[in-house]
């Protein structure tokens, strides 16, 4: 069997936004994963970011502390998840597996990929339009998902307004209103704001 780890040359992230590194591989039978390591190079320095072995796993760059993980329980794939880009994180990073076989010798693989982060243009938040007037009975639930494309990360806040006067009264934070027992007083309008930097 020929364990060999498959991901691409080059990807491409964004400011802000989260990117997967992939590496991944077929389980052949007689060759156990013992450890599996990212590490990054940049300005000609290398340093491992990751690495996961009997122990657990490790993220050994502070910088990339609560940003990157790699999925459990999901054999053969060792894809790099980093969250909340940085403009720094851009390098080559360098996937390396290494395998136990059977009869005790250690076989290893490795894979470099080139991340570029890119700063996108920054767009502000556009929203959806949803329906307009929505007919339901008492005592049923229901919510209102607001949805707005443009730069993330998007915040989203939802009003109740009153007319005549025109007043607005918060309701909440967070993409979705949601009733679980509606009353006939919960009629009314609704609308959404979503917010970006």
């Amino acid at each position: 069997a020929l364990l060999d780890l498959s991901g691409v040359h080059e990807i491409t992230g964004t400011w802000m936004g989260s990117t997967t590194v992939p590496c991944t591989y077929v389980p052949a039978e007689g060759f156990a994963q013992q450890t599996l390591s990212w590490r990054v190079e940049r300005d000609s320095s290398t340093s491992t970011v990751f690495r996961r072995d009997d122990s657990g796993d490790h993220i050994l760059l502070s910088k990339f502390r609560g940003r990157v993980s790699v999925p459990k329980n999901s054999p053969g794939n060792a894809s790099l998840l980093i969250e909340n880009l940085e403009m720094p994180d851009s390098g080559h990073y360098t996937c390396q597996v290494v395998w136990r076989t059977t009869n005790n010798s250690l076989v290893t693989r490795k894979m470099t990929t080139t991340v570029k982060v890119v700063k996108v243009p920054a767009t502000k938040p556009i929203i959806r339009a949803g329906a307009l007037g929505l007919t339901l009975p008492a005592g049923a639930s229901t919510s209102l998902t607001c949805q707005a494309s443009g730069s993330p990360p998007i915040s989203y806040r939802w009003f109740r307004s009153f007319a005549p006067a025109g007043r607005a009264v918060p309701l909440g934070s967070g993409a979705e209103l949601a009733w679980a027992r509606l009353r006939p007083s919960d009629s009314g309008t609704y609308f959404c704001e979503a917010q970006n930097r």
